[in-house]
């Protein structure tokens, strides 16, 4: 857990760092001072291309793979990707290195929700994904204080291209660490005993029963694709991804708006991560605790919509007030209107943190094989994606200081995800209903052949 978190918080540095290099004179060196904002748009949302076209196939391979390799070398990629944005000059550069960053990162994220479900339970996946998930949290903190010093620091080059430098060489030092000290899988991991070998091995197999070895089953991957509940999680994780590709890319630039400086700016955006770290380890325990994980999903996304009609509202109210004070009026009502705007962001971040990680943790165990984990969780999440891209291009800076239109479509997108999630866990918990009657209680902790039908296997169970 703390490598494979460590991992995440220098990823996700290294993907968001481009929101804080904004406000550091980026667009004004190398991208000919973009005054539409249009080209750090595409720079931003390149790094999502890659997660769209490479997840699927690359988890698939990544069975076939020891994952201390698989992740190690990732990290080393990336990370050599971020100190290289650093070199860049001109639009094409920066791209490509975008683009590159993406390629390599999407070895990670999709991987390790099938990676934590050789090691834990479904009673305890969705606190050990929270903690994951909250590392990405961690780094948008931290991220923020990071660039509020370095903003600050005297320096020969760009401060941006510090920020980049200092932000991408733990990587590289994390992908080393990780050849050696990350665990394979149970059966493979050297240095357990043949005691903790068995013991691994038999929580991998609660409720189902784990592969032997690195092999893939053809005929689950078809199954997986066929499946309609993965393209509805994809529905839900577009939504999330949506506002998780305007967070990481724009919240500086939107607290820019409510009247502060580019510096401060920096600073505000640590108190919303740190909140939102806190909710989501508090649901995830709860979700773990009560084994239902849709109607939190559902609930974050209502909390993200909340948070997208407070941050663009103005606060009307009828004032009775002296003709004289009229002015002093118009003042409070635009402080309390930006106060309430800032803390709309909490929500937004909050929400957002907690559908992303409900819903990995809902499908680390509810798609039956390892076979169809590795090719249904990087499907919907590829799905999710195409949200981050879009979400990248829902503020131009033509549409500021309010952004009326992409807070619109966020609110909307997490409206739907809220609904489909209820579809979601009602059918779940209707075909376990149904399974109940026809093959009689089953024992969540059993070992169940999913072998030939994976999820479909009469005594698996889902988590609603």
């Amino acid at each position: 857990m703390p490598l494979i978190c460590l991992l995440y918080l220098f990823a996700y540095l290294d993907r968001i760092n481009l929101g804080n290099a904004r406000l550091q004179g980026l667009p004004q060196d190398v991208l000919g001072g973009d005054p539409t904002g249009v080209l750090y748009d595409w720079v931003n949302s390149a790094f999502y291309f890659p997660y769209i076209l490479c997840p699927v196939p690359a988890i698939i391979l990544s069975k076939l793979c020891p994952p201390r390799l698989w992740f190690g070398c990732a990290a080393l990629a990336w990370g050599l990707c971020s100190v290289l944005m650093a070199t860049a000059f001109n639009f094409p550069g920066l791209l490509v290195a975008r683009i590159s960053l993406g390629v390599f990162e999407a070895a990670l994220s999709p991987g390790v929700p099938f990676y934590m479900s050789l090691f834990y339970t479904r009673q305890e996946i969705g606190l050990r994904l929270a903690t994951y998930g909250g590392f990405a949290a961690v780094a948008g903190a931290f991220g923020g204080l990071l660039a509020f010093g370095i903003q600050h620091a005297r320096t020969t080059i760009a401060t941006w291209r510090v920020l980049f430098i200092i932000e991408g060489i733990p990587s590289i030092l994390l992908g080393v660490a990780a050849i050696f000290f990350l665990p394979d899988r149970p059966e493979e991991t050297r240095f357990l005993t043949e005691e903790e070998r068995k013991v691994a091995l038999e929580r991998m197999n609660r409720g189902t029963t784990a592969d032997t070895g690195r092999v893939l089953q053809k005929k689950h991957i078809v199954m997986a694709f066929k499946d309609w509940r993965i393209y509805a999680a994809g529905v839900i994780y577009f939504a999330s991804n949506c506002a998780f590709g305007s967070i990481s890319a724009f919240l500086p630039t939107i607290i820019t708006t409510f009247g502060f400086t580019n510096a401060i700016a920096q600073l505000l955006t640590i108190p919303p991560y740190a909140v939102a770290a806190t909710i989501l380890g508090i649901t995830a325990y709860m979700t773990d605790r009560l084994q239902s994980r849709g109607l939190f999903v559902a609930t974050g996304s209502l909390m993200g919509a909340i948070g997208y009609v407070c941050v663009f509202c103005r606060v009307c109210a009828v004032v009775s007030v002296p003709l004289a004070d009229l002015h002093k009026s118009r003042l409070l009502l635009t402080v309390t209107n930006n106060h309430v705007r800032y803390f709309a962001t909490f929500w937004i971040t909050s929400g957002t943190y907690t559908v992303n990680n409900a819903i990995i943790a809902w499908f680390a165990h509810n798609l039956g094989s390892e076979t169809k984990k590795a090719a249904g969780i990087p499907l919907y999440m590829v799905i999710g994606q195409c949200g981050a891209v879009l979400g990248s291009h829902l503020y131009p800076l033509t549409d500021g200081p309010r952004y009326i239109i992409g807070f619109s479509i966020n609110c909307a997108l997490y409206v739907l995800a809220a609904v489909v999630a209820l579809v979601l866990t009602v059918s779940y918990r209707v075909e376990n209903r149904r399974r109940d009657r026809v093959y009689g209680k089953a024992d969540p902790d059993a070992v169940v052949d999913i072998s030939q039908l994976a999820d479909k296997a009469p005594q698996f169970r889902y988590t609603p």
